[in-house]
């Protein structure tokens, strides 16, 4: 259980820390109330902090894993959240790095070592 609510937190970590490093670039209100996303920060730290925590403990207390994980996770969802709300288009190059970031996921989580 450790592993998925720790996926889930470093995903709604990356997906609060994409609004907050680039949603005034998306939405007035963001810009007009920049203190608001400074101040989001701190859950956004918190999130990350436990998510990282529970992969780290599933990993037998290795932080390389839940490391090359939480980065390769924040790669795809930036990918699909810059495209969604910034309609980013993916390029050959992208769509290979995005693909990569996917199989280092899949490595992490299924190679035994």
């Amino acid at each position: 259980m450790n592993f998925f609510y720790g996926i889930i937190l470093v995903i709604v970590g990356q997906i609060l820390a994409f609004f907050q490093m680039q949603g005034h670039l998306r939405f007035q209100w963001l810009r007009d109330n920049l203190w608001f996303p400074v101040l989001l920060g701190i859950p956004i730290s918190v999130i990350f902090m436990v998510g990282m925590n529970l992969l780290i403990k599933n990993y037998g207390g290795s932080l390389w894993p839940s490391r090359i994980i939480g980065f390769s996770i924040g790669t795809i969802i930036y990918g699909f959240m810059a495209w969604y709300f910034f309609d980013e288009k993916v390029s050959l190059k992208t769509g290979v790095c995005l693909s990569l970031s996917l199989l280092i996921i899949l490595i992490q989580v299924f190679w035994k070592e």
